[in-house]
């Protein structure tokens, strides 16, 4: 259940970033400014710590474009071309917000090789609520999820020592230490962690593997850096939350008395 909600969530994550960092915002430079000044102007936003990358569209090109969406020439209606030379810059996902947007505009008009700055603004503002909400709800729901898994595990775990209560009291009886009754039911319990773990790996692995082959532009078997700490992760709980249960369960028995074994 966990190592799913984590493949949700970090899936859910890189579509956000995809999505916002494919909202570009156009500079318009002046008619007046020659080539070489926009190239240069390209050069410093793609140094800019808020770009990912930028595309430069000359007229010809924005021209070529546009005839392209129209389905007809109309320069050749106008008898000129009346579009503007232009830079798309494509922000890094963690500035593609109104609020860090809105600030690179206001510093890119302060430039005098810039005529105008356009973007999509009810676009970003529509996409980082979404991403917002999805990611508070997805958030709650994996929350929500932790609980349950803790909950289930830490009542298998109490079981199994329930079961094992008397022999605790012998090995007490016998004058073995907490640390040394502690100890073996401990070491299960982490194995038992570890195996669950490996389990789940395998049918997050074909999970993983089905779902790539369905929709291959969302999961991409490429990215092994995030399959790896999702990996990790599940292991990691697992081996963490079956040794807590395992040594809060023991402990209780321990400090049991004899007439409380029986209830």
């Amino acid at each position: 259940m966990l190592g799913m909600v984590g493949l949700i969530l970090l899936q859910a994550n890189k579509l956000s970033r995809y999505v916002k960092e494919n909202i570009a915002v156009t500079v318009y430079t002046k008619d007046s400014v020659k080539e070489a000044d926009i190239k240069r102007l390209q050069k410093s936003l793609d140094a800019a710590k808020f770009t990912k990358y930028t595309d430069y569209v000359d007229k010809e090109t924005a021209a070529s474009r546009l005839k392209e969406e129209l389905g007809e020439d109309f320069i050749e209606f106008l008898g000129y071309n009346p579009l503007s030379t232009s830079i798309d810059i494509y922000l890094n996902a963690e500035y593609a917000n109104p609020d860090s947007v809105s600030i690179i505009e206001q510093d890119l008009l302060m430039n005098p090789k810039v005529k105008e700055v356009v973007y999509q603004r009810d676009l970003l503002s529509f996409v980082n609520d979404n991403v917002r909400k999805i990611s508070f709800l997805l958030t709650g729901f994996a929350v929500l999820l932790l609980i349950v898994a803790i909950a289930l595990i830490n009542s298998t775990f109490r079981l199994a020592i329930y079961s094992k209560r008397f022999i605790i009291r012998s090995m007490q009886l016998v004058g073995a230490t907490q640390s040394f009754i502690r100890k073996p039911f401990v070491r299960q319990g982490i194995l038992h962690g570890l195996y669950g773990s490996l389990i789940a790996l395998v049918l997050l692995s074909a999970v993983i593997y089905y779902a790539q082959q369905m929709a291959p532009e969302i999961f991409s078997l490429n990215d092994v850096e995030l399959f790896a700490s999702l990996f990790g992760l599940v292991v990691l709980m697992g081996l963490l939350i079956s040794w807590v249960s395992t040594a809060l369960a023991v402990r209780r028995y321990l400090r049991l008395k004899t007439d409380q074994l029986y209830r």
